[in-house]
Parts: C-alpha cells; structure tokens; sequence
C-alpha cells in the first residue's frame, strides 16, 4: 500500500514540482493516480522525476487547488485551465470552471445580439410540380403562371417556428439533428452516416439576404421567408416550393406595390416578390401576405441560356446578369408589363446600381448602362438597350464599380460621380456636374497605390475606399466636398491602408461578402470571415480598419453565410449583421450602436465569451495574433485556397 506522505517528483515541461503522494491522488480516477499506480507507463529524466509533457504554469495552479482545494482565478484564462482539468481528469476543479465559464456566456446572447430565427425542424417535401414544367424566355411563361395557396403559416407551427417560440434557440441534440449530424452517424452504418450527412449540408444555411423587414433564408432546395413588426417579432411568413436543383441566387424585394399578371390574376396586395435562380433557369413568385393563409403566385420560369451569376432587383424589375465572357447576358422580367426579355452585354465583368438605372462595367474597360423605366419601350430594338456612358482612357478591364448619387441628383438628375477599379490596380473617379451635360463624365482624379485586380470600389459621400485581390487589401482616401460635389480642393488625401484577410474558397465567396456595406451617407464596415468554418466574425471601419465589435456564435456553430441588411426601426433605421449557420439557424446582430461609437472615434472593441463586442483596448483591427493563431487552430491551411495572384503586367502606354 502506498505511502500517502511519500514525496513524488514531477518534471512538468522542464519545471520541477515535489508534492505529497496524498495531494496528488486525494481525487479518485485522475491521470494521477493511474500514474502513480502503474495504469499509465512512466518517463523519468536524469534525476528519477517523473516527466510529465504539459504546461508547467497551468500544472502549478491545478498542484496548487489539489493542496488547498482554493484557486485564485482573477488572472487565469479560464479556458486554457479548463482544458488542462480535463486532460488531468480533475472534475471538482473541470466542474467550477465551467460554470464559470458558462456566466460569461448565454445562449440568449448580449446586448448585441438581436434575434434568433431556428432551423424548419420539419423541412418540405421534395416534389412539387413547379419544378418541373420550365418555359422559354417570352411572354408565354408569365402566361403560364399558377396560383397556388401556401401553406406557410401551418408549416411554421408544425415546425415549432410559432409566433410564441420563434426565439426559442433549440437543445444540443437538436443541433445535432439540424445540423451537426455528428452524434448520430457516429453510430450507424456508412450508408446512414452518408445519408445524415447529405441530409444535415442539404439544411445548412447556404444563402442570407433582406430587404427592408424581411429576411430570405435559402437552404440548399427551398427558401422560408421572415418578416418584421414591433408586436410580434421576426415569424415565418413563407416558404418557396422545393426545388429539383440546388439554389444557387436568391433575390428579395419587399414593397413591390403589385401589379397585373399576364394571365389576368391581380396581385396588387403582393408585398414580396423572391427570385431563385439556379444554373441558367429563374423562378419568380409573388407573396400576397394580407390574405389568410398567404397567398403564393409562380409569376414564371425564365432561362438566360448562360448561367446566372448575378441575381438583384432594381426596383420592382427582376435581373439576372451572367459572368465574364463574350457571351454574357442581362435577363430582365419588368414587374409592369410582365416581359422577360433577354439582351446581350458582351464582355461583362461587374455592375452596380443607381435609381432606375443599372451600371455594366466591361473587359474592353468601357461603362454601359440600362434604364429600366424605358426597357419595356424598346422590345423590338436591342441595340437601344444599352448605352456606353464612358471608356477608361487606357482601356483597361474595369473589375468594380460604385455610383453615387449626390443629394442634389433627385432635383436636377445631372449630378453623378462613379469610381471604378481595373484589373491593373487603377482606381478611377469619373464625375458629371451641371457644367459638364451634353459631354459625358469627366475623368476627376486617378490612384495607382494598387498592384492587383480591384475587386471592390466604394465611393460615399465622405470616403473612398478600394480591395485589391492580394488578401483582400484596402485602401481608402477622405472625400472634399464643396456644397455636395466632390472638389479639389484640398483635395482626396488617404486614410488608411489594412487588410481583411479571408481564406474561403472562391465558391464561397459570393455568399460572404466582406463589403464593404452601409448607406453612402454614413460609416460603411467590413465584415472579416478569416477561416471557412468559423463561429467568429470581426466587424472593421471600412474608412480606416478599426475594429468595431466581434460577434461570436451563441451557439457555437460556424457561421456559412451573412450579409448586412438596413431595417426600419420605430425611431431610426436599425444596421443588422445576418448570420446563417451551418446548423440551419440564422442570428441577428444589431451594429447600430457600436458602429456610431466607433465612428465617434471610441476605442475598439474585443471578444467576449457571450459573443458581444467589449469596448476595450485590444484589437486594433482584425484579428490580433493571438486571436489569428486561434482561429487557424482549427483551419485546414493546407486545404485553404492559394494566395491569389497579382495582376498581369501593366501594358506599355501609348
């Protein structure tokens, strides 16, 4: 039998500790005593100690909480220790640490956090005949509509998605369920496991979008709609048909004011219009959600003829742009005469919006644009339908594009200011003020800061801000403005140079989006994805890289997809972060708040463990090393996507 007061020698990662047999083993079935009792073999160095291969400051507080039962926790990374408990197996310790750590963290979240809206316990059916009746693209596929009632507001109930309930955050085995799939397939066949597994990514949500007070959540086969109100919260309004296909683009657009379909049937009280797109085909629906059960309408099934790449609204007209190539196209179904026409707009390579009118970027670097109001007049003439409003001076393939409206545009309709980007790493303004009419826009100022592809422009009405392909590197510049126009005087001047690192796959970047986002008249953010399967995003400045806040997961899944989304509010629009989750569950995080502090030039703010950004001075930014370190822990960096390369050479100048 063993002698409790016998000195045992311990070499804890090259520390010395001596301790009592008795301290060591006073808690049954640790690591401890099945090495003192001979379970575990033992390594001994030079001097007979037992070498043991873990941290010796963490070992130090654990030796110390077995010789006292205290522990001062006040400087402690609770996790770490918690960690090292659980591989020593001393559970009274692993059990208080835990709760502590579970004080710090709520599943109701923080004051950051908005709204929770689960995952359909009870998915759809696959099936439904809409799927499979697909027409050309002419006036007989609005004709060949359908009316069909939705039985949303019972599929809401019957997966616990009730008015009641709907911030109800489901249990751990129901993650694993809607989601996770691990607990189950661990104990069953292959052909289960594949099954659960197929099944779980098929639920995981894939696309994210909103449009005033409404929110689309696209799952692999089918899309279920929320809608906001001060009495009742976010609830389930409607569902789309399951489609055949995977979804690839959604787009939403709330507030359509209705019309007239082409097969007579009135949808004046339709408030929602959702478009899917999937591979070249486009289905469009219209929700009337004033009828009780909701009301859904296939307006009709489009084909581009090339895959669609881009899925938008302008307005109430429906667009669908292909990618890059000789053989792009623009598809448009105008909400007012129920058309689908199709017009090519070779050699597209990005886009943006204005009003009615709808910007082409182009690799022969010229800017071509579309006004929707007169699309309808010009059926029979194509060549009408899109007009060059300007050529770079150097012809290079303009890779993004940013309009802005000046606050004198709605009176006159002559003031407009553009900045674009190149794919050698130009970033061009190009204005048109009152002086300039009948001339075009004007070449206002160029920078050549950049050595890759622009991906991503941004002009507001006090910043410019440009993202190179070279790990998403931005540049922004301060705007002079004299009575609303950009000026020269003093001129732009730059702000800020900072990076918003991703590695995600080229596939998964439409649907994460780092930005940037926000109003033109106000402080636009990034939102900084750093590793795919990741619960943690990080909230930037897009003006001068600050960080803004850190959202975490409230529980613990990883983040697939997010946007950020402007909604009314009762005294002032609110500014949400949308999270989609590989469990099926979306999270809502209002940035309002931290957004205007940091903008007021507030300190930055750092993660918590209830996934709430502190106001703190830690972060300047992104993640910090140590926060970076982290978050590759549990990245594949060898199954990551390559640095993308830097652009070609710069042509030789006439």
């Amino acid at each position: 039998m063993a002698n409790y007061q016998e000195i045992v020698h311990l070499n804890v990662g090259g520390t010395r500790f001596a301790t009592s047999w008795h301290t060591l083993t006073w808690v049954p079935d640790t690591f401890f005593t099945a090495l003192l009792s001979g379970r575990i073999p033992t390594v001994r160095d030079e001097t007979g100690a037992i070498f043991i291969d873990r941290d010796p400051n963490l070992f130090g507080l654990i030796l110390n909480f077995l010789r006292t039962r205290d522990i001062d926790l006040t400087t402690v990374n609770i996790r770490a220790l918690r960690h090292e408990c659980d591989y020593f197996g001393i559970t009274p310790l692993s059990r208080r640490l835990a709760l502590c750590d579970e004080m710090n963290h709520s599943a109701c979240g923080d004051v950051l956090f908005y709204g929770y809206l689960p995952p359909p316990l009870n998915p759809p059916i696959s099936g439904n005949g809409n799927n499979r009746n697909t027409t050309n693209c002419s006036r007989k596929n609005s004709t060949a509509s359908t009316t069909e009632v939705a039985t949303n507001r019972s599929h809401s109930r019957n997966s616990s998605l009730d008015l009641r309930t709907i911030g109800r955050i489901p249990s751990q085995d129901q993650l694993s369920r809607c989601g996770r799939g691990h607990s189950r397939a661990a104990s069953l066949g292959n052909t289960e496991s594949h099954k659960v597994n197929t099944w779980a990514d098929s639920m995981k949500v894939q696309i994210i979008k909103a449009h005033h007070n409404w929110i689309a959540v696209a799952y692999t086969h089918f899309v279920t709609g929320y809608r906001l109100t001060d009495s009742c919260g976010w609830y389930v309004v409607f569902q789309s048909p399951v489609q055949d296909s995977v979804i690839e683009r959604i787009a939403l657009n709330a507030k359509t004011g209705g019309g007239a379909t082409s097969s007579g049937s009135n949808t004046s009280g339709t408030d929602v219009m959702l478009g899917i797109a999937s591979g070249s085909l486009v289905r469009l629906w219209a929700f009337s959600t004033h009828t009780e059960p909701v009301r859904r309408t296939l307006v009709g099934t489009f084909n581009l003829g090339v895959r669609v790449e881009h899925l938008l609204f302008v307005g109430p007209q429906l667009v669908a742009l292909s990618g890059a190539g000789s053989r792009s196209k623009a598809g448009v179904w105008h909400t007012s005469t129920q058309h689908w026409q199709t017009q090519d707009v070779a050699h597209l390579t990005t886009h943006d919006t204005a009003g009615s009118f709808l910007l082409l970027g182009t690799a022969t670097g010229a800017i071509n644009y579309i006004d929707m109001q007169k699309f309808p007049l010009r059926m029979k003439d194509n060549d009408l339908l899109v007009t060059q409003l300007y050529k770079d001076p150097n012809q290079e393939p303009i890779t993004a594009i940013s309009v802005y409206l000046t606050p004198k545009t709605n009176l006159c309709g002559n003031w407009i200011e553009i900045a674009y980007g190149t794919r050698y790493g130009s970033v061009r303004v190009i204005v048109q003020h009152p002086e300039t009419v009948g001339h075009g826009p004007q070449l206002f100022q160029t920078f050549t800061v950049h050595q890759s592809p622009i991906t991503k422009v941004s002009l507001s009405e006090n910043y410019l801000v440009s993202v190179c392909s070279e790990y998403n590197h931005v540049r922004s510049w301060r705007v002079t403005r004299f009575r609303g126009m950009i000026s020269t005087q003093p001129g732009t001047t730059p702000k800020a140079a900072f990076k918003v690192l991703a590695l995600e796959a080229p596939t998964a970047q439409p649907h994460n989006d780092c930005g940037p986002y926000g109003e033109q008249d106000e402080e636009q953010i990034f939102i900084q994805k750093v590793v795919p399967d990741t619960d943690t995003l990080y909230v930037r400045l897009a003006s001068n890289g600050k960080r803004v806040c850190t959202i975490r997961s409230v529980d613990g899944s990883a983040v697939s997809c997010f946007t950020v989304a402007e909604c009314e509010g009762a005294l002032r629009p609110r500014r949400l972060l949308l999270c989609g989750h590989r469990s099926g569950a979306a999270q809502l995080w209002d940035l309002t708040a931290p957004t205007d502090r940091a903008a007021r030039v507030g300190p930055p703010a750092a993660p918590n463990s209830a996934g709430e950004g502190e106001e703190s001075p830690v972060g300047e930014g992104g993640p910090s090393p140590d926060e970076l370190v982290r978050l590759l822990s549990a990245c594949d960096l060898d199954a990551a996507p390559a640095p993308l390369p830097h652009s070609p050479s710069r042509p030789l100048q006439p």
